[in-house]
């Protein structure tokens, strides 16, 4: 028997999984704002909760989807089970502020005693370029 085939299809399907796995496991793309001066890192152990807004509105809690409407329900559920973990806010820089806001507040009505926006350190160099055109 002649194995030399079924070698060359095993690793063709091995080479198309290798490109494709990584792809599947990147996430939701969301370009977050640029900030030149950055607040200390926290200090809370815990791996906060993370809480995404998409340019198109769409919310995230933990990579799973969440409608406007079951989202005070869901966060007042996480804040119930783990009091200690902190929340984060990753929103993409093109969604809306008021929107944002919203969020804050319906944070803070679910037990969130604080809660931190993600964003992109940027240097004092490239927002001294934008500033001079």
């Amino acid at each position: 028997m002649n194995v030399t085939p079924l070698v060359d299809v095993v690793l063709v399907l091995l080479i198309v999984f290798m490109v494709v796995i990584p792809a599947l496991q990147q996430g939701l793309q969301i370009e977050l704002a640029g900030v030149t001066h950055v607040d200390a890192e926290s200090r809370s152990k815990a791996a906060p909760f993370v809480l995404s807004i998409t340019h198109d509105a769409r919310l995230f809690f933990e990579e799973d989807p969440v409608s406007p409407a079951a989202l005070e329900r869901r966060l007042r559920g996480a804040n119930r089970a783990q009091p200690r973990r902190p929340l984060v806010v990753r929103a993409d820089k093109q969604a809306e502020y008021t929107q944002i806001r919203e969020i804050y507040r319906i944070a803070q009505l679910a037990g969130f005693p604080g809660v931190s926006l993600r964003v992109n350190r940027q240097s004092e160099r490239a927002d001294a370029r934008k500033d001079n055109r």
